[in-house]
């Protein structure tokens, strides 16, 4: 004879479990390590610098 369950609570579990799956997939498509993001926002800072070291001062507007 077949075990009784409980259809809400199966729905559920397959659920989360569809989304768990979902989540690892955009984990791995979009997630970065923190070093990854530290480094990225080291670069980009150091860009910025060097573009703004480089700025030419114009004389007063007229």
């Amino acid at each position: 004879m077949a075990d009784i369950i409980n259809l809400r609570a199966a729905k559920k579990a397959r659920q989360r479990a569809e989304a768990r799956a979902q989540g690892d997939a955009n984990a791995a498509k979009f997630g970065r390590t923190k070093a990854e993001r530290t480094l990225e926002a080291a670069q980009s800072d150091k860009a910025r610098q060097s573009l703004d070291a480089h700025k030419r001062e114009d004389g007063p507007q007229k």
